[in-house]
């Protein structure tokens, strides 16, 4: 039996979906290249390096769990034909740049967990960081728009 919302798109639900994505993949990202490729610092450096390389772990298996429960999500909404496309794309650049944002705001600023980088003025870093999660949430915004335009927000 066909209910009224099988079938039908949901975009929060595919925005969520891809927002969580999002998440892990940017966490995927600044883990892989900043902490374990660079060695610019770890997701804890207030501490010894055993509990930095800890907190690098720690961040490594939420990444991981982000991105394999956003995908999971993505899957089932594509097997009851209920992905929007547009909502996930946009989905998918919010959580870029949500994560971008918060971790060089609240991480870098306001708690001081870590910095970009030691030993060099960091503001063309903190500048480059910041610019860059803004433009990944313009994307998602404008992405997002265009969704609910189309299907309405639902």
């Amino acid at each position: 039996m066909v209910t009224q919302r099988q079938g039908a798109g949901t975009p929060r639900r595919a925005a969520a979906a891809g927002a969580l994505v999002g998440v892990g993949l940017m966490a995927a990202v600044d883990e892989i290249v900043f902490h374990q490729l660079l060695g610019w610092h770890h997701f804890y450096d207030r501490s010894t390096p055993a509990v930095g390389l800890f907190s690098d772990g720690l961040l490594h298996a939420a990444e991981l769990i982000a991105l394999v429960a956003g995908l999971f999500l993505l899957a089932d909404l594509r097997r009851h034909g209920r992905l929007v496309r547009g909502a996930a794309w946009s989905g998918l650049f919010l959580g870029l740049g949500g994560f971008q944002l918060f971790d060089g705001v609240v991480d870098h600023k306001l708690l001081r967990v870590h910095q970009i980088r030691y030993g060099v003025d960091l503001t063309p870093y903190d500048l480059a960081w910041n610019a860059g999660a803004v433009v990944l949430l313009a994307i998602g915004i404008v992405l997002l728009v265009k969704t609910w335009r189309r299907r309405g927000p639902g």
